[in-house]
């Protein structure tokens, strides 16, 4: 019996890594092989990113690149899930997509060894639970994992396509996520990273049950990092992304917890109250500058991280005045700036008029992006001289690279065979985006 090979393009954000990696369990549970090499693989599969209009014209471009590469090879299966199918109601994108045999949204790919199976009857199909987050993702790093406790969005930002192409808020029961997490863990695993769209509305189950000595009374994600906590030999937990409006006093405590990274990446969008309601972030300026104020009375050294968007519909040069009075008053460790671009279907295409030029956009992101290098590189040389923790998770030319407990990136003469512990690094040379030490 041939071999049958998969090859999986992932586009966007780390839940799309973290689907990849279960839909990879899938085809190794079919018995199907991975190559890095499409031209070898009898299925391709792609996963899609939906949140910026450049991620799905690379799907369409990838189509048609696909799409010829039939024409050698007729009984290939080209495959579409992740966000692009789950927005398209109207079919109007799948339309602009060439030779794809199979297009379905997440929540589907229990359905996919069948529809694989109907396609090529020699693929071998098996059963799955209806929930796809119940199978087991097939983890290349052992060291390190991604682990999804909730799906969907209720927010509904005015710009953004989550909730239409996720669906509504799910989230795991918590005995799955202990069980996930715990299966790691005894299989190597030293840093987990919590993911949801809104990961700090995580929602308990009626039945579920937390232990009696849990100290966190009122919110159900500041118990579920509590209960993390307890597990031996899990040395670090980290999440993302988290909502200003959920970061309630108990979440805050939770991040003194001892295996909570020193870092908390808490997206912001804009610095102009009239921007954010616009936006439908549900949150005030001052609102988020209070949230950063106790989460620095409480943790004063704590590196934070924020997303933000220039150019949104009618975002004038006071309102971007404010972001940058906001992002310094922050003094954020590290921005990832997006300019904004509409996505069909969300209520700020259909309601809004996108009146920023582009140049304009590009002129604001430069300003953003310079005044973060200033601060990033003033914040980085507190290092030196200082000696932090850092998870090993490469080596290359003698050099080892990985994450301190702030995330800052850190490399060090090293060998191959710390990749995967976490040792003591002294930092001798702070830079923008490396900090270079020795090994203690």
């Amino acid at each position: 019996m041939n071999s049958y090979k998969y090859h999986i393009i992932t586009f966007g954000c780390q839940m799309n890594k973290n689907d990849s990696e279960r839909i990879e369990s899938i085809f190794e549970s079919m018995n199907m092989i991975s190559t890095d090499t499409p031209e070898d693989a009898d299925v391709i599969l792609m996963n899609s990113c939906s949140i910026r209009e450049s991620a799905e014209d690379r799907i369409y471009s990838f189509s048609h690149e696909f799409a010829k590469l039939k024409e050698k090879k007729p009984n290939l299966i080209v495959v579409v899930t992740g966000c692009m199918p789950g927005r398209d109601k109207d079919g109007k994108l799948r339309k602009r997509l060439k030779g794809v045999d199979l297009f379905f949204p997440t929540k589907d790919v229990i359905m996919m060894p069948r529809w694989l199976s109907e396609l090529n009857p020699e693929l071998r199909p098996i059963d799955l639970e209806e929930d796809y987050l119940s199978v087991k993702p097939h983890i290349k790093s052992k060291f390190q994992a991604f682990v999804t406790i909730q799906t969907g969005c209720n927010q509904f930002c005015t710009y953004c396509v989550v909730p239409y192409a996720r669906g509504m808020e799910v989230n795991r029961p918590l005995k799955d996520i202990i069980d996930e997490v715990k299966y790691l863990v005894n299989d190597g695993c030293l840093e987990i990273t919590l993911l949801g769209q809104i990961v700090n509305h995580w929602l308990a189950k009626e039945d579920d049950k937390f232990s009696p000595n849990n100290p966190y009374t009122q919110n159900d994600f500041a118990k579920l990092l509590w209960e993390l906590n307890q597990i031996e030999e899990l040395e670090r937990i980290h999440w993302t992304a988290p909502h200003p409006i959920h970061m309630n006093d108990e979440v805050i405590d939770a991040l003194t917890l001892p295996k909570q990274l020193n870092f908390i990446h808490l997206p912001v969008q804009s610095g102009s109250s009239k921007i954010l309601k616009k936006m439908n972030r549900k949150h005030t300026r001052e609102l988020y500058l209070e949230k950063i104020k106790k989460i620095r009375a409480k943790k004063p050294d704590i590196a934070i991280g924020t997303d933000i968007i220039v150019g949104f519909c009618d975002e004038t040069a006071e309102d971007f005045a404010e972001t940058i009075s906001l992002y310094q008053e922050c003094d954020f460790d590290i921005s990832y700036t997006a300019k904004y671009s509409t996505r069909s279907g969300t209520t700020a295409d259909k309601a809004f008029k996108d009146n920023i030029t582009q140049d304009e956009k590009k002129k604001r992101w430069f300003e953003l992006q310079h005044l973060m290098e200033d601060i990033v590189l003033r914040k980085n040389q507190v290092y030196k001289g200082k000696e932090v923790s850092v998870l090993v998770d490469t080596f290359k030319n003698g050099m080892c690279g990985g994450n301190s407990r702030e995330m800052k990136r850190i490399n060090f003469p090293g060998d191959q065979n710390l990749v995967g512990q976490i040792v003591n690094v002294e930092i001798t040379e702070p830079s923008h985006w490396i900090l270079w030490g020795k090994m203690l």
